[in-house]
């Protein structure tokens, strides 16, 4: 089943989250290429190689780089956030595209959303955990 239909493409999105940050993704039927917020992915993602992999390795799992683009509207948190945010996003379009896809998606992890998240501040201390230094007189 579908989740967009237009001009006879046929697109398959998903939602990513991690941290701070949330990418809706859309899977459309491409050579392989990744767009993040309307610009090149390679770009916005500073050309690091682990954010690159990262946001394309439930693809390369599955052995389809070169068959679907990666279109992605990214916001909140940093590089590393919105990269992993990309990557659940990708790996639940695909499990949209053919139910076949989920079970070698769940082995690798890809499938999990990752509750880590920055710890609040606490008050009397400098950050989460840092107490001020302790003074004996």
């Amino acid at each position: 089943m579908p989740a967009t239909e237009s001009s006879n493409r046929v697109a398959y999105a998903g939602t990513g989250r991690r941290k701070c940050s949330v990418v809706r993704v859309r899977l459309v039927p491409g050579s392989g290429k990744l767009i993040i917020n309307g610009g090149d992915g390679d770009l916005y993602l500073q050309f690091n190689p682990n954010y690159i992999s990262a946001a394309k390795a439930p693809l390369e799992t599955l052995g389809l780089e070169g068959e679907y683009d990666i279109l992605a509207n990214a916001h909140g948190g940093g590089l590393t956030g919105q990269a992993e945010a990309i990557r659940l996003g990708v790996a639940r379009a695909l499990c949209q595209l053919d139910p076949e896809n989920r079970k070698p998606l769940k082995i690798e992890g890809y499938l999990t959303r990752d509750p880590r998240a920055k710890e609040r501040r606490k008050y009397g201390l400098r950050k989460a955990r840092k107490a001020p230094q302790y003074s004996k007189r």
